[in-house]
């Protein structure tokens, strides 16, 4: 019985491998990019490091941050350094003393003070094994993770949350920003989903004939939903508990000033 148990898991795991993506493209580009008519300067650098079970992201003040699985046993990061001043000059000076450190497991962005016509950002594009637990951290920028099965931690201020095609456990939340999921497979292979927005809509597209345990709540916003809802409690509550199939892991999303919308994928 254990045999088949390990077997039946294994089986799971690599059909859910089998539907992520191997995501080799690099896509960040300094095109199309400014801060009014201010003069600026936009540079990509390039890092690559060994692999680490657990990597920690920090993009500073500005910038967003992309995360990426794929199929090479190492990391690369890409980072976007953006500088801008009253003069061309200054802006290239002001994105010379930013700087990113990717060793360690860790990867964050620091820079000069800025004012109020300086000012530089970073934005990363990130390549790391699937098998790669993630904490992710922005203030002013959004957060995409795709295709990887660690544990997720993420946290952002301004900006939104796109999470596709993962397993693992995740959790984070965002102040102003919507979230955006893309689930996979016929359940979560993981523990649970939790996650939080105050102002913002959570959109999740879920594949035909998925299981979950959902909890949805909103304050000022309704539940949305394509799949047929037998949800317990009253039936105008803004909080919803309800299973979709044979149920299965949490997957709980938060919201206050949204609606929440389940659509077929």
């Amino acid at each position: 019985m254990k045999t088949l148990k390990v077997a039946a898991s294994l089986a799971f795991t690599a059909m859910a491998f089998g539907q992520m993506r191997d995501n080799q493209e690099k896509q960040m580009t300094c095109r199309n990019n400014g801060y009014n008519d201010r003069p600026k300067y936009c540079e990509i650098r390039e890092q690559a490091a060994p692999a680490v079970g657990v990597l920690n992201v920090d993009a500073g003040p500005n910038g967003g941050a992309t995360v990426k699985g794929w199929s090479r046993n190492e990391v690369l990061v890409r980072a976007r350094v953006e500088g801008w001043g009253n003069s061309d000059t200054d802006a290239r000076a002001t994105a010379s003393q930013v700087y990113v450190d990717a060793s360690g497991g860790h990867v964050q962005a620091r820079g000069p003070e800025s004012s109020n016509n300086t000012g530089w950002s970073v934005s990363f594009e990130i390549f790391v094994p699937r098998a790669t637990s993630l904490t992710a951290k922005t203030v002013n920028g959004g957060i995409t993770v795709s295709d990887i099965r660690g544990n997720l931690s993420f946290e952002a201020t301004n900006g939104g949350i796109h999470l596709s095609r993962l397993a693992g456990e995740v959790t984070g939340s965002t102040v102003n920003g919507g979230v955006n999921m893309e689930l996979m497979g016929a359940t979560w292979d993981g523990s649970r989903v939790q996650v939080t927005t105050r102002n913002g809509g959570v959109n999740i597209s879920i594949p035909q004939n998925y299981s979950a345990h959902f909890q949805t709540e909103t304050v000022n916003g309704a539940l949305k939903s394509e799949f047929p809802v037998n949800q317990q409690g009253e039936a105008q509550s803004r909080n919803h508990d309800f299973s979709l199939g044979a149920g299965g892991p949490l997957i709980h999303v938060t919201t206050t000033n949204g609606g929440v919308k389940l659509k077929r994928a």
